[in-house]
């Protein structure tokens, strides 16, 4: 029976029926695009790691294609073939303008060597009186079929790695636990040790997706897919390990230039290790770089994404101060990565010290004092906490 609404309005019993249709329209709608979303990510997932494969026949396709080298040689040994052995002498045609070393005669080779790699890392390094031996560790890694000798071949092939940064620094560290293992190089091409879990925390999306998903909640996602508190202890022990190998070492500062989750990785154990040391630069470097360029303000005398210096605002030119530090950025980067989770006797302590360690700056008055202090307080605070558990 209807009742009487208002000025002649009926109110009517609704007829389940006629929605039945549209509902599941709807239903099938949302779970045929919830497949599709499934499919595609398990399919970019899969074919992303695909494309990153180590396969011996397209490294020698590489090394071929640079064969403007010259000479090459060397080992490269890959996760589809054993070991592939590259010795390119009778398969490329050198180019006469790019020869490294003019016709070397017996016994000048290692000799005028040393003496290129001498001076590439005194303008990269600085004047230090540990140069020689570092020109002598490098002389035994481009060694590479461990003949007792330097040849032309693996003279070039050294020379166009020393030209980039991460193999400088995996040769320096190589002795160091977070720095991933060189297996193999052949001219500027180099094969680093696998590293288990590529990214400190967070999933890999297909960009389609990350383009609809507002930064804010990004952030807050990728503290979702992290392990357990303890295991990041262990990694973030790692990483604050790893500051203090790179300031101030035997030869010199390194800056971090790109302090992102997407360049810290780990293996089953929960160790850290670096994934991609490529902005990670010789202090020197940084301020050779930067030095006298024109500016307005501090904005414009950044290095990489993070690697700043002061603009004088009396020249307009970026001067060579450093702001930062690298434990300032690698505190913040950690800040939430730490605090998500962790225990509350020690919760206020951890965020009271990674907030000093924020604030760090390198013109402070006694930095490498508090530099070292905050670093240890953390490294305590945390090793206690997960000593006497199994992540340990």
């Amino acid at each position: 029976m209807a009742r009487r609404l208002f000025a002649g309005a009926w109110l009517r019993k609704p007829y389940y029926g006629q929605v039945r249709f549209p509902y599941m329209r709807m239903k099938y709608f949302f779970f045929s695009w919830l497949g599709v979303f499934i499919g595609s990510w398990v399919i970019y997932v899969q074919y992303s790691s695909y494309t990153e494969l180590c396969r011996g026949h397209d490294c020698k396709k590489i090394i071929m294609y640079l064969g403007a080298w010259g000479n090459l040689q060397g080992v490269i040994k890959c996760q589809m073939e054993e070991a592939v052995h590259l010795d390119l002498r009778t398969e490329l045609e050198p180019r006469r303008e790019t020869i490294l070393f003019d016709k070397p005669t017996k016994g000048t080779t290692v000799q005028k060597f040393k003496e290129m790699v001498y001076g590439l890392f005194k303008a990269k390094l600085g004047e230090q009186g540990n140069l020689p031996e570092l020109v002598n560790l490098i002389l035994s890694v481009a060694d590479g079929n461990k003949d007792g000798r330097v040849s032309l071949p693996e003279a070039k092939s050294a020379w166009a790695l020393l030209q980039l940064n991460e193999f400088l620094l995996m040769v320096i560290l190589q002795d160091k636990e977070h720095t991933p293992k060189l297996l193999g190089f052949c001219g500027d091409l180099y094969v680093m040790e696998k590293v288990e879990y590529t990214s400190l925390f967070g999933i890999s999306l297909p960009w389609i997706i990350e383009f609809f998903i507002p930064s804010g909640f990004r952030r807050n996602m990728n503290q979702w897919f992290t392990p357990s508190w303890p295991r990041k202890a262990k990694i973030a022990i790692g990483l604050l390990e790893f500051v203090e190998d790179i300031f101030h070492g035997p030869y010199g500062n390194f800056l971090m230039c790109d302090t992102s989750a997407k360049n810290l990785g780990y293996n089953d154990k929960y160790d850290l290790k670096m994934v991609d040391m490529r902005k990670i630069v010789p202090e020197m470097n940084v301020k050779e770089l930067i030095k006298d360029r024109h500016c307005e303000s501090d904005q414009d005398c950044v290095y990489g994404s993070d690697c700043s210096t002061v603009c004088d605002q009396s020249t307009m030119k970026c001067t060579t101060e450093i702001i930062q530090p690298n434990l300032a950025k690698v505190c913040q980067l950690l800040k939430d990565y730490l605090l998500r989770g962790a225990p509350l006797e020690i919760h206020e302590e951890l965020e009271k010290q990674l907030y000093l360690c924020i604030a760090l700056k390198v013109s402070a008055n006694q930095m490498e004092m508090e530099h070292s202090l905050i670093l240890n307080n953390l490294k305590t605070l945390l090793w206690k906490k997960i000593s006497h558990t199994n992540d340990s």
